[in-house]
């Protein structure tokens, strides 16, 4: 009798998602990916929130031989996942972080060492202890999954240091296959992430599409505070709920729930200040459907895992175009119709600003560089604080920048220590350096949102060409699409009490010599990334400058720009 051929990598992954998880089908894109990690290359994947990127490391974990590890930033996150993997029945999820009891912690090793865990989360600050590399290496993982990868990038907006341990840890428990995972993610940031993190060579990026087309994108812009502030509470309190109401201060978040708890609805603050007990009991309520309307700072983000937001409003301008799509992307993951309306005032840019000046200058980074290079051991950030006068929040963005030039490290509990052989003097230049890129990148984020906020083109367009990714436009569910298509003076007025922007020209442009993704070089601001196209303008994130938005016409007519050999 002849042997029954052998099952496909496919065939395995499918047979695998059905039979454990339930899921008869795969969406776009997971397949993919799941056969390049089984094929043991690092894969990159890159898909819109609730496009299902865990089931890529869920699926392909339990068909390669070795747990699996997955380094996610929260805790609340990393429950969340946990309790969806145990929702199957097997297979088992166990993880190791700082709010557990010892005897949980040991209890997570021993499933882990006895194979009887399959997944095992951790916080990235764990991987600074070498007792835990010691008992990942023994464990021999086949996957090192690393979510929300967009924290490794200096250039994304998570930006968070201790994700610059991984590529190391990677190495130190044996270098299993790397996914990295994000639902956000320019190309520039992808490249970063795949080096940030060591990846082969021959890394897989799998990209699904960033477009939501389910999701009603408008802009309404004001000229007086008031006029937004009403705007915004009548809004929230007349759409289908649950909704989201994103604040740039703690203070809004406050009084826009006051105002909307005030016209009976249930409605909640959430922001780092609060307790986190507090916070906790919110997002509890938010996810179990007992909160109608939750007014958040951007606190309010990652492990929110709810399929039926109808709403996001901003009641002011988001700080980048990236954190705008990964909030309003919290909506209509269930496939139902949602909006996503920018309450936009042209005076918000200047507190934005506000907050993008907040960097670290050059007296600040010197000071902090001297205190902990004249520390012989580490120095917890409170005492660099005493020693050099400074408040909590300034010595924290400074430690950051010092840690992201090199010039420190921070271990396990926090505390930092000067990198051998990097002298104060030299930390300092490394961060102050690092800082003034970091301060013209957020600059040129602002300025993104805002041209996104008063362009007069399709808004799907201009969103997904910050990602890089081609539109034909028109759309047909944004505001401008909208009400070219037939006008409704109440949808999303052009303007209240603001002059029109400038016509932008709503249809795909003619041939460019600089389509998106061309790698080019400046005459003054060196090399860049040309990111999208917009009629007669093209959008440049340049390595040194950021954003940047030119004139096609000036651009070919003054030989502003070459095309630079990729690579």
């Amino acid at each position: 009798m002849d042997a029954q051929p052998a099952e496909s990598p496919a065939e395995l992954l499918t047979r695998t998602a059905a039979e454990v998880f339930g899921w008869k089908t795969l969406r776009p894109g997971q397949l993919t990916a799941m056969e390049a990690v089984l094929a043991g290359r690092d894969t990159l994947v890159v898909m819109p929130t609730g496009a299902g990127k865990s089931a890529v490391y869920q699926v392909a974990g339990l068909a390669m031989a070795g747990p699996t590890v997955v380094v996610s930033p929260l805790i609340a996150l990393q429950r969340d996942q946990i309790a969806g993997l145990l929702g199957h029945g097997r297979p088992d999820a166990v993880a190791v972080n700082s709010a557990q009891r010892s005897g949980e912690t040991q209890a997570a090793w021993d499933a882990v060492r006895h194979g009887e865990a399959e997944y095992l989360f951790l916080s990235p600050e764990q991987l600074a202890k070498e007792e835990v590399l010691d008992r990942l290496a023994e464990a021999r993982p086949s996957l090192f999954v690393v979510d929300e990868a967009q924290c490794v990038a200096a250039w994304g907006h998570d930006f968070r240091p201790d994700y610059l341990r991984l590529a190391h840890a990677v190495r130190r428990v044996g270098r299993p296959t790397v996914v990295a995972l994000t639902a956000t993610a320019s190309p520039p940031v992808r490249a970063e992430i795949v080096r940030r993190l060591g990846m082969g060579d021959d890394a897989a990026q799998v990209v699904a599409g960033f477009d939501r087309p389910g999701i009603t994108l408008e802009v309404r812009r004001f000229a007086e505070e008031a006029d937004r502030r009403r705007a915004v509470v009548e809004r929230a309190a007349a759409e289908p709920k649950p909704g989201l109401v994103y604040t740039a201060t703690r203070r809004d978040a406050e009084e826009y729930a006051a105002e909307l708890a005030g016209l009976g609805l249930l409605a909640a603050a959430y922001h780092a200040g609060l307790r986190p007990s507090e916070r906790s009991r919110v997002h509890g309520a938010f996810l179990e459907g007992r909160a109608d309307v939750v007014v958040a700072t951007s606190a309010f983000g990652m492990g929110i895992d709810k399929e039926d937001v109808r709403f996001v409003l901003h009641a002011s301008l988001p700080g980048s175009l990236d954190a705008y799509y990964q909030e309003i992307g919290r909506a209509g993951r269930d496939g139902g119709p949602a909006l996503a309306v920018l309450h936009y005032r042209p005076g918000d840019s200047g507190l934005r600003r506000m907050f993008a000046a907040r960097t670290p200058g050059e007296e600040t980074l010197g000071e902090v560089a001297e205190a902990v290079h004249d520390q012989e051991g580490p120095m917890g950030l409170d005492e660099v604080g005493e020693e050099t006068d400074l408040s909590r929040r300034r010595v924290t963005a400074a430690a950051n920048l010092l840690e992201q030039a090199g010039a420190v490290r921070t271990d396990d509990r926090g505390r930092v220590r000067a990198e051998p052989g990097v002298s104060a003097g030299a930390a300092t230049e490394r961060a102050t350096r690092a800082a003034e890129a970091h301060r013209r990148l957020e600059e040129s984020r602002l300025a993104m949102v805002r041209a996104y906020a008063e362009s007069r083109g399709c808004r799907r367009r201009f969103l997904l060409g910050y990602f890089g990714e081609e539109y034909d436009a028109p759309c047909g569910n944004c505001d401008v699409c909208l009400a070219a298509r037939s006008p409704d003076p109440a949808r999303g007025t052009p303007a209240e009490g603001v002059a029109e922007a400038p016509e932008t020209a709503a249809g795909p442009p003619a041939a460019s010599p600089y389509p998106p993704g061309t790698p080019v070089r400046h005459r003054e601001w060196g090399d860049g990334t040309v990111m999208s196209e917009e009629g007669d303008r093209i959008t440049v994130l340049f390595d040194s400058m950021g954003y940047r938005t030119l004139s096609l016409p000036t651009v070919t007519t003054r030989n502003l720009l070459t095309v630079r050999p990729e690579g």
